[in-house]
């Protein structure tokens, strides 16, 4: 759909109206409202990026305050924002998941990034509902040492996205 709705555009800047293209209105307010998106969200790489970064400054004091099951979900979060930047940067507008893994999969990033991944994507549900757990509050399984090396790989895994996304700019 892309390659045609960029052939439909540029026959629309050149003057064709809808009719000659043989395009039916609402198709071609759907392509419209599509395109208008793509470039939104393309653009917006870097929002993601900037809340990633901001999120991981509540970590870390988060962190400062003693709030560990907090700072293993805010960790997941910012990678997953990260990672959402990334795909963003890339061009790819169809995320529509929260796993960090899943996305990083998807976007065919291997190594390093997804064993932070599979480690982060743990914190995603257990560090903030009561029912992941037999019985007990989160914050009651989480301790200090989880929740700095969870900050910890949610910042090393924003600097990769940061040269990722810098190297190429």
């Amino acid at each position: 759909m892309r390659s045609s709705t960029i052939t439909v555009f540029q026959c629309l800047e050149k003057g064709l109206t809808r009719r000659e293209l043989h395009i039916p209105r609402d198709r071609l307010i759907l392509m419209l409202f599509r395109h208008n998106i793509l470039n939104n969200m393309k653009n917006r790489w870097r929002d993601w990026l900037k809340q990633a970064k901001n999120d991981l400054l509540w970590a870390k004091d988060s962190l400062s305050a003693g709030r560990y099951s907090q700072v293993c979900f805010i960790a997941q979060q910012v990678a997953e924002k990260a990672v959402k930047a990334y795909a963003y940067y890339k061009g790819n507008d169809q995320i529509r998941s929260h796993s960090v893994l899943e996305i990083v999969r998807a976007l065919e990033i291997n190594g390093e990034l997804e064993n932070i991944a599979m480690r982060l994507d743990q914190y995603y549900i257990s560090a903030r509902y009561p029912d992941a757990f037999l019985s007990g509050a989160p914050y009651e399984y989480f301790t200090q040492e989880q929740a700095e090396e969870a900050e910890k790989m949610a910042e090393h895994m924003l600097r990769i996205i940061e040269g990722m996304t810098a190297e190429n700019e």
